[in-house]
């Protein structure tokens, strides 16, 4: 009986010990050196592409800028000004779509968008809020 109390009375000190350790309360890796900095990758400069303007759209005539909601006809006057603002060679347009979003109304915003003299769209589909409430009973 005596050593299965001096079984728990160790177990007990070890968990003590681990959980009250500074990597369990604050995990990570202390960094000492002032002059730290991240490895550098020389074949990632090629292929990341900065975007100048970021569109959401939620369905049919319903997108969304950082000035609000617009529709189409909005969009084709705003998208300009995106281009005209940036002043650089090469403008990308972001489109954030839900995934209830048809084709149709895409291909519209990137033939506006292609219009308006951006070089080239990026898309971004989103899963649509509504599926996750359709399995209801």
């Amino acid at each position: 009986m005596d050593t299965l109390f001096y079984v728990n009375v160790v177990l007990l000190g070890l968990f003590f010990a681990l959980f009250g350790s500074r990597f369990v309360l604050s995990p990570g890796i202390e960094l000492l050196q002032p002059d730290f900095a991240l490895p550098e990758s020389e074949g990632v400069g090629g292929t990341a592409v900065s975007t100048m303007a970021v569109i959401s759209v939620l369905g049919p005539n319903m997108v969304f800028t950082s000035e609000g909601r617009m529709s189409f006809g909005e969009l084709a006057v705003w998208l300009p000004s995106q281009v005209a603002r940036g002043g650089e060679q090469s403008s990308r347009l972001l489109v954030r779509a839900d995934a209830g979003v048809s084709a149709e109304e895409i291909m519209k915003i990137s033939d506006l968008a292609a219009e308006s003299g951006f070089t080239g769209v990026q898309l971004a589909l989103e899963k649509s809020q509504s599926s996750n409430f359709s399995s209801r009973p």
